[in-house]
């Protein structure tokens, strides 16, 4: 059973949902989203611009649940648009720059609950592999241990396109 915090007198406070690929994190976000509207808290929902695979507006879990959301090109954005609220909700962690975990506090410190839905991974490649994902051919996946870590070391390629 989930329990929904709601924290008043300016106390906030950082929910993160993570797991793996098709884990059920989007799900879970928008589950808890609809209760905190249901609540009728004033929300804000973000997700970064670059995450138009299901919709280029809404949140959409892969059991095709949706909420609506506004795309942000970056996370310093969040702060300017989340003025005036009891919650915000944040989905796809990864994508966003480095500066989402300190916008984050900083929401919390304002008295905000942040609910923030990513995966549980170091992000930092994987970002940065993204911007070049329409050019892809192929995707290999390599042979992991018990802790799901790769066999061996993984080392990328850039080749450059003229």
């Amino acid at each position: 059973m989930f329990i929904e915090p709601y924290l008043k007198g300016g106390r906030g406070s950082i929910e993160v949902i993570c797991g793996s690929m098709f884990s059920g994190k989007t799900e879970e976000l928008i589950r808890r989203l609809k209760r905190v509207k249901i609540a009728k808290l004033k929300t804000e929902i973000f997700k970064p611009a670059i995450d138009i695979r299901y919709d280029e507006v809404n949140i959409v879990s892969h059991d095709t649940n949706y909420i609506q959301s506004t795309p942000v090109n970056n996370s310093q954005k969040i702060l300017l648009l989340a003025q005036d609220v009891d919650v915000v909700g944040i989905d796809e962690a990864q994508f966003f720059d480095e500066g989402i975990s300190n916008v984050c506090e900083q929401l919390a410190l304002r008295g905000i609950r942040v609910i923030i839905a990513g995966l549980d991974m170091d992000y930092t490649v994987f970002g940065e592999v993204i911007s070049g994902m329409d050019v892809v051919e192929k995707i290999s996946k390599a042979p992991k241990d018990e802790h799901d870590r790769p066999l061996k070391d993984i080392r990328m390629k850039i080749k450059m396109l003229n």
